[in-house]
């Protein structure tokens, strides 16, 4: 019960004495809520398995790059609905999750965890590396000289005939 010093019968409930046990049960709460007041030991174990949920976490894409190559391979390199969606999926994934970072590890900060965030970047760039070579494969990909042909300046005639000029 939460009351406050303008609720109705605050100043009648303080004056009453606590119940049998009370004291236990506020000494538990304060022991819950304030981990920095545990034993150091019990301090270092929390820290250390928040740290390996923190490593968990970074290899966490790891295991859905193997399943979505072997998705890439068997689709094929036509264009199709599947071979698209898959393709995409593989691309887009990997860049969302570079950009939620930092709202991955945010309950992490106790924990150094610059290494575990350098390990999902880079699983995340070798999905996303993944995705944009099966992109290239699929022509998909701007890569040779004929993707730029459109941008090469022409140059105008100077004279209409194909007799040369005499001098």
């Amino acid at each position: 019960m939460n009351l406050k010093e303008n609720h109705e019968g605050y100043h009648t409930l303080t004056k009453i004495p606590p119940s049998i046990g009370y004291s236990h049960v506020v000494e538990a709460e304060r022991k819950r809520l304030s981990p920095a007041v545990a034993a150091p030991g019990k301090q270092n174990a929390i820290l250390a398995k928040k740290k390996a949920q923190a490593m968990s976490l970074a290899t966490k894409p790891g295991q859905q790059i193997l399943m979505n190559a072997f998705m890439m391979y068997m689709s094929g390199s036509s264009l199709n609905i599947f071979t698209i969606s898959t393709t995409s999926s593989a691309i887009i994934t990997p860049v969302t999750s570079i950009f939620r970072l930092e709202k991955m590890f945010g309950k992490f900060e106790e924990v150094d965890t610059q290494t575990a965030k350098l390990i999902y970047i880079a699983l995340n760039l070798i999905w996303l590396a993944i995705g944009l070579y099966k992109m290239s494969s699929m022509r998909l990909l701007p890569t040779t000289s004929a993707d730029y042909a459109d941008s090469i300046p022409w140059k105008n005639m100077m004279e209409l005939s194909s007799i040369p000029p005499v001098i």
